[in-house]
């Protein structure tokens, strides 16, 4: 037997040694607790996610928006106040209490551009009159077969009169804003009758919500330029003037914007190949937020926003274009990029925007809930790609692969620290985004200049069969939801010529209402279908011309109230005839989000759900109210404030609903928001009707193990084809992923083969 080891004595000191190491260990695990804490207390609700995890990460991420200075680690930020302080004094006092420094103060969305401490952000969220914070995100791009495809071709004839005179339409006299990289003025597409270039003004807002472009030194404290920003002031005179781009020869390096401007208003019937765009008589604002390599900042977006809102009645700009997109995880509610977008909105701009090109997933599976930003706002126009498969014929059409899927999945946090998905019905319809031929914008006008970058890069791109790529008139394909919603702006132009009384709300409705339903694609893939231009022209003349007048003029009108010509006038017929082919209207228009709704009421009668000053999304109804900069007689706006809106009638008992999307949504099941569109525009034929009015339901559960994206949303991208896809998001990859080959991606291992189409 073995003896035991006989127990050593402990000493009191070894005794008071461990008591002391226990209470040692306790206090610092207290102490990390009560930093954890803290840390915690950081992550208020109003901060965005994204700005979260840069404000508590150990070390400084290498993004555009952070940095460290002299140890002290800042961040670019855009500020939303809630307040009905429309100069932002207290707001702005508090900024530069906190070391920091503001940039810009938006009038279109309530807001500073501002620059603060890490340290100071929760400070500042904790504030009554913010509503959130976000970073300075990066933002990105995202006769002819278009006019033939769409039906444009049948409103170019001059045989057929409608209601308000007009004979044929070509965009004439209506302006668009185009932000995105620049437009080669100078290229053949943008030309008028005369030579002259159709672009009537060139501005680039590239850094304009930064210091630089501010005059002011960049990361530096302790400066304010939004105090003397306004319309009229020497500063602002300054800052106008540097803003300028002067048709520089240089106007668009990347080569993005010159193609979507092209695709919504070029003249391209100058060779074999012709490209002409949807409204070839239209005007163009060049309004350059993108830099040359098709990236920019959230706060220069604003900024051109703002310009747009600053002098659109004067240069009667009708349009906004956003091809381009942001990765925000946020609410439609608090995201300042909606936020703006709205109060263009609300002015009475048709915004129209790309709806994003994710819907694939890494494993090649559709993904749903991949709409960006601004394409989860509920008042702009959101876009999503059709494959037009190489043909002139609708009967093949589909919803392009790469297209994003619905519903939005921003969200905020609620009073009750309950995360609040927004499922909203996105995109609202599809038009063309498939190897869309258009111009190739030139990086200079000097004898043999070099093409853009795109080009240059992708020399694939220029590979235009038959076509003769002689300077300032060469040709290149994109594909994506940015050439989709150039597609869908050209169509508003022609639209607005025939009946410039339209508000955006009754454009939007008209669209849907006219639009194709796809076989087989639901109504978060397609929306309410693909666009039929002849339609939407049509039923656009057959309304009285003075509803968008009235509204700006500060009038109300009645709900019910006629929007007919005379007593006895009549809407077309519901069914187009495009390329020899009856085209029936699928009748269905979104409202509120989350709702569908159809019939003749629907544009017999005003709707107060048309009015821009109202924004109705899901069981939330805000009234928009402008306030102008003071002398300058209600010209100039100063900011969009909001408030709840009265109780009112949104619809007329006239409008017909159509069935509530109760419980669970099921792709296998095609039911709730995976039912598909042509279901329910073929109710209508049968007569079959549902009392409750088609709403996405409060809470959407989704089977078959299907996950939506928590509303991560990575940035528009660029869709060369369906077969070939490059990654231009978030992380700036320049891979190239070739599906037909079924090979992977050698230089970016992190992504998957894409299934592409023909």
């Amino acid at each position: 037997m073995t003896p035991s080891r006989p127990k050593t004595p402990v000493s009191s000191d070894l005794r008071l040694a461990r008591w002391l190491a226990m209470v040692l260990g306790v206090l610092l695990l207290t102490t990390v607790l009560v930093v954890q804490s803290a840390q915690a207390q950081t992550l208020s609700p109003k901060i965005a996610r994204d700005l979260q995890s840069v404000l508590t990460a150990t070390t400084t991420p290498k993004i555009n928006w952070a940095k460290d200075v002299n140890g002290v680690r800042y961040v670019k930020v855009l500020i939303v106040s809630g307040s009905d302080d429309a100069e932002l004094t207290a707001l702005r006092s508090a900024v530069m209490s906190a070391g920091g420094s503001i940039y810009y103060r938006y009038s279109s969305v309530l807001a500073l551009a501002a620059m603060l401490p890490a340290s100071k952000v929760a400070t500042i969220a904790s504030r009554t009159d913010v509503q959130s914070i976000s970073p300075n995100r990066l933002m990105t791009r995202s006769a002819s077969t278009i006019e033939a495809v769409t039906g444009t071709a049948a409103v170019r004839t001059t045989g057929t009169t409608n209601y308000n005179g007009i004979t044929g339409v070509t965009g004439k006299g209506i302006g668009i804003a185009v932000l995105d990289s620049g437009i080669s003025w100078q290229h053949a597409e943008f030309l008028d009758d005369g030579g002259a270039s159709r672009v009537r003004e060139s501005i680039s807002f590239t850094k304009a919500g930064d210091a630089v472009r501010a005059g002011v030194t960049d990361w530096k404290a302790g400066i304010d330029v939004s105090g003397v920003l306004y319309p009229g002031s020497p500063t602002m005179t300054t800052y106008l003037g540097i803003l300028q781009n002067g048709f520089a020869p240089k106007a668009d390096r990347y080569g993005h914007g010159s193609h979507v401007a092209a695709v919504a208003a070029g003249r391209g019937a100058y060779q074999a190949v012709d490209t002409t765009g949807i409204a070839p008589n239209a005007n163009l604002f060049d309004v350059r937020v993108l830099d040359d390599n098709g990236y920019g900042q959230l706060s220069d977006v604003l900024a051109g926003i703002d310009w747009v809102i600053y002098y659109g009645k004067f240069k009667n700009i009708r349009i906004i274009n956003l091809s381009l997109g942001a990765d925000s995880t946020e609410s439609y509610q608090t995201d300042p990029l909606a936020r703006a977008v709205r109060s263009a909105v609300a002015q009475g701009i048709v915004v129209v925007v790309a709806g994003g090109n994710f819907g694939l997933n890494a494993a090649g599976k559709q993904a749903y809930g991949t709409i960006s930003s601004p394409g989860h706002e509920p008042s702009v126009i959101t876009v999503g790609a059709l494959n037009m498969k190489g043909t002139t014929s609708r009967t093949d059409d589909v919803v392009a692969n790469f297209s994003s899927r619905g519903p939005t999945r921003g969200s905020l946090v609620d009073a009750n620290g309950v995360r609040q998905y927004d499922n909203l019905l996105k995109p609202d319809l599809v038009a063309p985004g498939n190897k869309i031929i258009s111009a190739l914008g030139e990086d200079t006008v000097a004898a043999g200049g070099a093409w853009n970058v795109l080009a240059t890069r992708y020399a694939a791109l220029a590979q235009v069969s038959g076509v003769s790529q002689a300077q300032d008139k060469a040709l290149m394909q994109l594909s994506g939801t940015s050439v989709a919603a150039p597609v869908v702006s050209g169509a508003v132009a022609l639209m607005l010529e025939a009946n410039n009384g339209l508000t955006p709300g009754l454009v939007k409705a008209i669209l849907q209402y006219t639009a194709q339903t796809l076989p087989n694609a639901n109504l978060v893939q397609q929306g309410a279908g693909a666009l039929n231009i002849d339609g939407a022209v049509r039923l656009a003349g057959a309304i009285r011309n003075d509803m968008a007048q009235r509204i700006a003029a500060g009038g109300t009108i009645a709900a019910g109230e006629s929007l007919l010509w005379w007593s006895g006038a009549t809407l077309p017929a519901p069914t187009s005839v495009i390329n020899g082919q009856a085209v029936p209207w699928g009748r269905l228009v979104f409202v509120g989000g989350n709702r569908v709704v159809t019939g003749e009421a629907l544009f017999k009668q005003w709707q107060p759900a048309f009015d821009p000053r109202l924004l109705w999304a899901r069981g939330s109804v805000k009234k928009m109210t402008v306030r102008y900069w003071p002398n300058t007689n209600n010209v100039y706006p100063m900011a969009v404030l909001s408030s709840p809106a009265a109780n009112t009638a949104l619809l007329t008992p006239g409008v017909v609903t159509l069935g509530e999307l109760a419980g669970t949504s099921s792709m296998v099941g095609k039911t709730g928001v995976f039912l598909p569109s042509a279901t329910l525009s073929s109710w209508l034929s049968s007569g079959k009707t549902l009392s409750q009015g088609l709403v996405l339901s409060e809470g959407l559960v989704l089977s078959e193990g299907l996950v939506l994206s928590e509303g991560l949303v990575l940035s528009e991208g660029l869709v060369l084809s369906e077969g070939l896809v490059l990654s231009e998001g978030l992380v700036l990859s320049e891979g190239l992923v070739l599906s037909e080959a079924g090979t992977t991606n050698p230089t970016n291992k992190r992504e998957a083969n894409v299934t592409g189409e023909p």
